[in-house]
């Protein structure tokens, strides 16, 4: 029988009011000079004032260099503003942008070189080899899960490619999950990155590889997705839908250890060449990808029907997505955002590179990639 790893090591601390506590955590692990990583509009919100009043006592600086998807220059940025500030700990505050800087502005802050010669495909890949400063992440939106996740995505800023930084040593020593820092998201941005969420989850549980253990968590946390993300975006200050969502989204990052597959490659892609935000790019893929994915694993599409409490079995689960983009806000296709068929070459381009396909349940072809983007138009 083959051998397999499983890891699940980081502390949460999940429910209203969780942030209150960042500033206890952080004098016991002897931190008084941390350094809040946060995306430049949130900087400008009273949710990140209202934040900094729970910090009495320590000395806080804020990097605020975050915008748009998160870029190689953003990170570097931030690691010279942690040595100005001599921080020796960092807060994440914000949203999967925010979360993934923060992560590996640690890694840069204590290490020599650029850091795009730290993601896992460089052909001289540098080494993670000294101690990371103490970090804690307090997400802000329901969606992408960085918070509890091991890796950071940024983009290289001449081609906007996707990069990857992959170490355990990136996790959260704590999370803070507070739902009440997501009351704030307009409806667009919570069905956006709820879509994201449920993405991971679905995604993660079709793909082929080998762990129950985010199986369970997965199919778990497409449940919670499915009965509160339509209230999450209808009625905003519905604390426990907020909550669920939260949630859910720890659950789907979680899960994605196990891998993800050709939604992912086709919004990646899209991130790339159109700046599309990316649990935008996810919505307006996983119909199309996930019909064409079907025939693979039609068993695994009964159990997401089931846990979403759906009649007809595992063929129902396409077109109860299809509902759910429209009841949450989400309609058209990718040409309404801007995307321009002479671009779909360059999009099937960097989606057959993109690794996340080589774990969907049914192998991609360039000619597969083609009609999805076509198909999404």
């Amino acid at each position: 029988m083959t051998l397999h790893r499983f890891a699940f090591p980081t502390a949460i601390h999940f429910g209203a009011g969780a942030r209150k506590g960042v500033a206890d955590h952080l004098r016991q692990a002897g931190c008084r000079r941390p350094l809040i990583v946060t995306d430049r509009a949130l900087a400008a919100l009273p949710v990140l004032a209202e934040f900094r009043s729970h910090l009495d006592g320590l000395e806080v600086a804020v990097f605020d260099g975050v915008f748009g998807n998160p870029t190689a220059s953003q990170v570097m940025a931030g690691a010279q503003a942690f040595k100005q500030h001599r921080a020796d700990s960092l807060i994440g505050f914000g949203g999967g942008a925010a979360l993934d800087v923060a992560k590996v502005v640690g890694v840069m802050a204590v290490h020599e070189g650029h850091v795009l010669e730290y993601v896992w495909d460089h052909p001289q890949v540098r080494p993670i080899v000294h101690p990371l400063p103490h970090f804690v992440a307090l997400p802000t939106t329901a969606g992408t899960g960085s918070e509890v996740g091991r890796s950071s995505v940024v983009s290289e800023d001449d081609t906007h490619v996707k990069r990857i930084v992959f170490s355990p040593q990136l996790l959260a020593r704590a999370v803070f999950a507070d739902p009440e820092l997501t009351l704030g998201l307009p409806p667009a941005v919570t069905a956006a990155t709820g879509m994201d969420a449920l993405t991971h989850n679905v995604e993660s549980y079709l793909s082929p590889a080998y762990h129950p253990l985010c199986d369970g968590i997965a199919l778990e946390g497409t449940r919670i997705a499915a009965r509160s993300l339509r209230t999450a975006v209808a009625e905003p200050g519905d604390l426990a839908a907020r909550g669920d969502m939260l949630m859910a989204s720890m659950m789907g990052a979680i899960a994605f250890q196990k891998d993800l597959g050709a939604v992912h490659a086709c919004a990646h892609a899209l991130g790339a060449v159109c700046d599309l935000h990316h649990g935008l790019a996810n919505a307006l893929m996983i119909d199309t990808v996930l019909a064409w994915n079907f025939e693979a694993v039609p068993h695994k599409f009964d159990e997401l029907a089931h846990v979403c409490g759906l009649a007809g079995g595992g063929q129902a689960f396409v077109p109860w997505l299809r509902q759910l983009k429209a009841d949450i806000g989400i309609s058209g296709g990718l040409a309404q955002r801007g995307v321009r068929r002479e671009q779909l070459p360059r999009l099937v381009e960097l989606a057959l590179a993109d690794i996340c396909h080589q774990t969907n349940p049914r192998p991609c072809t360039a000619a597969d990639f083609e009609r999805f983007f076509e198909a999404a138009l």
